[in-house]
C-alpha cells in the first residue's frame, strides 16, 4: 500500500469470474455503446457504487452531541401514561 508521499498507481488489477452468457451480454451492450468490455464494466460499477453511497443518509454531529444521543438511546424508557397505555392495549391482531 502506498504511503502518503508516494503517488497512487494509475490502475490496479481487478479479476472476476463470470459465466459465458453474462460475458456475452456485457460484450453486446459494450459494443452497442462503442466501448470495450473493461470501460463498460468500470463505468457501470462506478455508477452503481456511487448510487449506493448516495442513497445512504449521512449525519455529522459533534462528539458531545453524539454521546448525548447515544446515552438517551441506550437509557431504558421512563414509565409514563402513554407507554402504559401502549403496553396494555390489545392489538388489532389479538382481537377476535
Amino acid at each position: 500500500m502506498p504511503t502518503s508521499h508516494q503517488p497512487l498507481p494509475k490502475s490496479v488489477p481487478l479479476n472476476i469470474r463470470v459465466n459465458p452468457e453474462v460475458r456475452n451480454l456485457i460484450d453486446r451492450a459494450a459494443e452497442l455503446l462503442g466501448k470495450n468490455r473493461t470501460d463498460f464494466m468500470l463505468e457501470a460499477w462506478q455508477r452503481v457504487a456511487e448510487e449506493a453511497l448516495l442513497d445512504r443518509p449521512v449525519f455529522t454531529v459533534e462528539q458531545d452531541i453524539h454521546a448525548a444521543f447515544l446515552a438517551r438511546f441506550d437509557a431504558p424508557p421512563q414509565p409514563n401514561e402513554r407507554l402504559r397505555r401502549t403496553m396494555t392495549t390489545t392489538g388489532p391482531w389479538d382481537a377476535v
